[in-house]
Order: structure tokens, then sequence, then C-alpha cells
């Protein structure tokens, strides 16, 4: 039996959620980004935290973390390489409102 997904902490929702080249052809060609990938990338390539600062902040582990972190780039590749675009929704995370041990200053709920 597999062990049960674990929650990722996520400090907040991105403010856009879609994203399309604009001389987009089939805008029903999509790629779906989960919000736990979305953080990720938020706090890896945004906020330049290593992989254990991200795993901390997200209440999972660094292994985890990887893994998240290569699907959202093989992701992202695919919406800028096939020019498809790319809706941010869904996956396992929990909003974190000042909770969780990891949150930090650019929380949501900190400001």
């Amino acid at each position: 039996m597999a062990r049960p997904r674990k929650c990722r902490m996520v400090c907040s929702l991105p403010e856009s959620s879609a994203f399309a080249p604009i001389n987009a052809g089939d805008i029903n060609t999509l790629v779906k980004m989960s919000v736990d990938e979305f953080e990720t990338i938020r706090l890896i390539d945004n906020e330049n935290n290593t992989q254990a600062e991200c795993a901390l902040r997200m209440g999972v582990s660094r292994t985890t973390i990887q893994s998240i972190y290569d699907n959202a780039r093989k992701k992202i590749a695919e919406c800028l390489i096939e020019g498809k675009r790319l809706v941010i929704e869904g996956g396992d995370y929990q909003l974190c409102g000042k909770r969780h041990p990891g949150c930090h200053k650019n929380c949501e709920y900190k400001k």
C-alpha cells in the first residue's frame, strides 16, 4: 500500500494563473502546472532558495522538492518551446496561514 501524499505548504496563490504566447494558435493546447509546482519554482528560482530551504518552507523532503521542481521545469520548457498555454491550478497543497514553522517573511499571511 502506498503512503498517502503529504500536502505542501504554500504561502500564497499565484497572482496570474494562466499564461499564453502572444501568437498562440490553438488556445486549447495547454499544460497544467499545480500550485505546489508553481510555489517550488517561485521559491527556488525567484527567491533564490536552495532545494533544502524550499523543502523546509513547504514541509516536505528535499527529494520530493527535487521531483516537483523537475516536473515544473519540464512543463515550463514545453510551453516555451512548443508555444503552449500554461495554466496553474490544483495540486496537493495547503495555504500555510502562519501555522507552519517554515513560513517566511514573504508569506501572504505576514503582510
